[in-house]
């Protein structure tokens, strides 16, 4: 027997939001859920810098998942405006979803993060331990009680590891569950509002982190000049700028003889043309901007 379908009057959609330390797994948890790449992920702390929204079809609903920039003690102007767009976002959302990792005692870090729910008081709020894959049963039974006695107004605590999907079916389930009676915000297909050049701009800044250390993460950000198709023929020509802040980073970015950036343009390639849907000819430009996260002006340009 069929099952009835949903009316559309049952159905449930809003936006959800993902806090915690840098580096809890928030991005990775936003791509598991949508299914697809949508925001980048890397192990340096400050990954992401914009609200990127990930959208969740399900029967039942749909989710719009507003992926922000960890919590942070801002050290920069950009820091700060960092800092405020999570502000700005905590304050419209449905719920809040505070992440955990099943790997690391609960720290001052993350019960600053839990008291400060209590400025938004109009979201629900869904404590998440994430991690569980690379954690003991042992681990993840302590994490779980810490997390639990943070606050009293958890509407649930759930346990999942994005990795291997483990339990994200009762996070999605739950966070619909929570979520407003209404119809779809977005069409279905769609994964995301950002754009193919924002898109692609971050997966350039995503392979230009890997193995980069100390305070150059901070440092790099990722303009696109120009993004065609080239006439007769099935390749797509991307005119992209490296931005860093001092001449000593370009050093690096480049490497010996250009080594790294040939490395850089090889990583981003393979994850540009599944998304753009060609073969790509990628040429990438360093080029220095004294200070940026500290200039207004060049904050500006940059989109921040």
């Amino acid at each position: 027997m069929n099952e009835h379908p949903i009316d559309d009057a049952e159905k449930r959609s809003g936006f959800v939001t993902f806090v915690g330390r840098p580096n809890v797994g928030k991005s990775t948890l936003t791509n598991a859920l949508v299914g697809e790449k949508v925001a980048i992920t890397s192990d340096k702390p400050q990954t992401t810098r914009r609200a990127i929204r990930g959208i969740v079809n399900r029967p039942a609903g749909q989710l719009v998942i507003v992926d922000t920039p960890g919590i942070h003690k801002p050290r920069t102007l950009l820091g700060e405006r960092l800092n405020s767009l999570v502000d700005q976002v905590l304050g419209d959302v449905d719920v809040i979803g505070f992440c955990v990792p099943a790997t690391e005692k609960v720290g001052p870090g993350d019960r600053r993060i839990a008291e400060s729910l209590d400025g938004y008081r109009r979201a629900k709020k869904v404590a998440i331990v994430t991690k569980t894959d690379a954690a003991s049963r042992d681990q993840i039974t302590e994490r779980l009680m810490e997390v639990d006695a943070l606050r009293e107004d958890w509407a649930a605590v759930i346990p999942l590891s994005a990795l291997t999907n483990d339990q994200l079916d009762i996070l999605t389930d739950e966070l619909l569950s929570l979520m407003p009676e209404g119809p779809a915000l977005y069409e279905e297909g769609v994964v995301t509002d950002e754009s193919i050049e924002d898109r692609v701009a971050e997966i350039i800044r995503e392979a230009a982190l890997e193995g980069v250390r100390d305070e150059l993460p901070h440092s790099i950000a990722v303009t696109i000049e120009d993004m065609r198709p080239r006439e007769n023929s099935d390749l797509t020509d991307i005119f992209a700028n490296i931005v860093v802040e001092r001449d000593s980073q370009k050093a690096i970015i480049i490497g010996h003889k250009g080594s790294r950036l040939a490395d850089v343009g090889k990583r981003a390639r393979a994850g540009i043309e599944p998304l753009v849907g060609t073969r790509v000819f990628l040429s990438l430009h360093v080029r220095v901007a004294k200070e940026w996260q500290r200039d207004p002006k060049q904050l500006g340009r940059l989109g921040f």
